[in-house]
């Protein structure tokens, strides 16, 4: 992307793709400007839309002899009166393709893969539908498009040269019960009132991140979407364009076919396992779930990115007058992730992309518009989590603040304090939701004869907690702990977690069960090993009667060789922020004070052992 960007920003690229005919040849359909493909097939139609196709090894200097992975869809359609029973298309291919992968049919021979199509088939190859053997009618099934039409995805190598698309022969049924016209090739038609566009979302922010982002836009020119790959939205409806504007500019299109015309559409981004969809996915960057995270955690899955065909309306009816939707907006299904505010797109440099017919060289995009949306906080606006300090020369635990991520407005239970300061508790009590501490809390304000205040302050209501606790203080050397707690209803996957520590930080050497990496700024990136990546939601545990968290937890060691002077027990050892999955957390307004040493240690011991219990106990369940 061209321009400088925001380092807490999001930026959208939205790319129009140079060349738009050759981009959209074979599945692009019939606008006003062109006659509508002859059904055909009495009643049944068949179509071959040829994807695309990627040079591969070996590279040989006869063009034509050049071997290229390619992908296509053939999709076979009951528009008739009667039911197609037991269905078989017949596909002549002409540059020698290799089958490699079928899916939605069976080889009619019965033939293995790798399929030669010329030497097995003689070019004529018939695909029998499996498991969907039969279509039903529209009238039998109210058009119901998962009963009258199959699609056949096709993987395979071809041998030809570059520059078009190399399309097959012919096609037809593979029943002499009905008789098939000659194919009609769309492949030289261009579209000047539709276009395709590839939108891009990259994360430049340090920390930030979304899942199951969502993004939407308004459309000013009544554009509406025809197809996506990579990603969907949220709601299929095609109303607006049937009773509208559309519908009645676009008479011959067939609408059970678009996909949506609301004028403020909402994206959402592929499951994993839709990303070998030959029809929906097999975009770069498509189908993450949604999750987006920042480059210093793993620039891999900082972006994502999915294509749409775009239809537009009158008077914007030539390949020249392009005009991007404004007003984007794009949010985080956690409620974890920051917020995030648009800015309008700004023309930039058209975008080189990857040649669509396989060359080695780029193609510039005919135009291309850039959105930058950086984080914001809003005045007033809550931590998502918060932190507890803990010291092994320390009975107590300070707890999370009271109220640290908001109180409810309408919490329904016994009347609480939301200004009382939080009260100290036993270690074991970390373990407890909020709501069946209070027993504890008493018993051991009782037991140090600590001050109760009347009523009883209000909990922190955060999602996730973490606790800090300095383990062990020696001449040269230090250790500290980091637990996780998810209170939450749902598992958060590739966490991570960042502190930082103002006095400390120079002489930190590692994280034990976490992979740490000190970044700058006196910041410690912290996440999951390798297989570990997921903080498990608040669970049921065996024998006990409440929702026992899902944590994480490690050591980290510290040298005091390159920080002399380093007062641990004065407050050196604790951070001074602390960030989960880009927030911010809620920290102690106190540290644990130095009040004796002896059975101190024990205690903070027990702790360990607990976790390690606990965690043992979730695995065997």
């Amino acid at each position: 992307m061209a321009g400088s960007v925001a380092p807490h920003a999001v930026v959208l690229g939205l790319l129009l793709l140079a060349g738009l005919a050759a981009a959209q040849r074979g599945t692009t359909p019939a606008a006003a400007a062109a006659p509508a493909p002859d059904p055909g097939c009495n009643g049944i139609e068949l179509t071959y839309n040829f994807g695309d196709r990627t040079k591969i090894r070996p590279f040989v200097s006869d063009k034509n002899k050049q071997p290229y992975a390619f992908r296509a869809n053939v999709t076979v359609r009951n528009s008739g009166t009667r039911s197609l029973k037991s269905w078989a298309a017949l596909v002549t291919f002409g540059y020698d393709e290799i089958l490699v992968g079928v899916d939605g049919a069976v080889l009619t021979g019965g033939g293995d893969l790798p399929y030669n199509t010329t030497e097995d088939a003689g070019n004529a190859t018939s695909f029998s539908g499996y498991p969907q053997t039969d279509l039903l009618t529209p009238i039998a099934t109210a058009g119901d498009l998962s009963q009258i039409q199959a699609s056949v995805g096709i993987v395979g190598t071809l041998f030809a040269g570059p520059g078009f698309d190399p399309l097959p022969t012919a096609l037809s049924l593979d029943d002499p019960a009905y008789a098939c016209p000659a194919a009609t090739n769309l492949t030289s038609k261009a579209y000047p009132s539709s276009y395709l566009a590839l939108v891009t979302l990259e994360n430049n922010a340090k920390l930030g991140r979304l899942d199951n982002w969502r993004l939407s836009w308004e459309w000013r020119r009544g554009e509406f979407i025809y197809s996506m790959k990579g990603a969907h939205p949220s709601e299929v409806d095609t109303s607006g364009c049937i009773y509208g504007a559309p519908g009645q500019y676009y008479q011959s299109l067939d609408f059970s076919q678009v996909l949506n015309c609301d004028r403020k559409p909402v994206i959402l981004d592929l499951p994993l396992s839709r990303y070998n969809d030959t029809q929906i996915g097999k975009i770069d960057n498509c189908c993450r779930n949604g999750t987006i995270l920042p480059k210093s955690m793993d620039e891999a899955q900082s972006k994502s990115a999915f294509q749409m065909q775009v239809f537009k309306m009158p008077p914007d009816l030539n390949r020249t007058k392009l005009f991007p939707p404004s007003n984007f907006k794009i949010a985080g299904a956690s409620s974890l992730n920051p917020d995030y505010t648009c800015g309008q797109p700004v023309p930039v440099s058209p975008t080189a992309f990857p040649d669509p017919s396989g060359l080695d060289s780029t193609t510039l995009a005919v135009a291309t518009w850039q959105v930058v949306c950086n984080i914001t906080t809003t005045k007033g606006a809550k931590p998502k989590c918060c932190v507890t300090f803990s010291a092994y020369y320390n009975d107590s635990v300070i707890p999370c603040n009271t109220c640290a991520c908001g109180c409810p407005a309408n919490r329904r239970g016994p009347t609480c304090s939301t200004t009382a300061q939080s009260m100290l508790l036993p270690p074991e009590a970390l373990l407890v939701p909020f709501d069946n501490r209070s027993q504890k809390a008493l018993a051991w304000a009782e037991l140090k004869h600590y001050d109760v205040p009347r009523p009883m302050p209000c909990g922190d209501f955060c999602g996730v907690s973490i606790n800090w606790h300095v383990s062990t203080d020696y001449s040269k050397g230090w250790s500290a702990r980091v637990t996780l707690f998810n209170w939450e209803d749902v598992d958060m996957a590739n966490w991570f977690a960042a502190i930082v520590m103002d006095k400390a930080y120079d002489g930190f050497e590692k994280a034990y069960s976490f992979n740490a990496t000190a970044v700058g700024k006196n910041t410690i990136f912290m996440q999951g090993l390798e297989g570990l990546s997921y903080l498990v939601k608040q669970t049921n545990m065996s024998g006990i009667d409440y929702l026992v968290p899902g944590k994480q937890q490690s050591v980290l060691s510290f040298t005091k060789k390159l920080t002399p002077g380093i007062n641990v027990v004065a407050g050196d050892g604790f951070p001074t922020k602390v960030f989960f999955n880009g927030d911010e957390c809620a920290m102690p307004q106190r540290i644990p004070m130095s009040s004796g040493f002896g059975n101190r240690l024990s205690r903070g011991l027990a702790l360990v052992l607990f976790l390690a219990a606990s965690a043992f106990l979730l695995l065997q369940q």
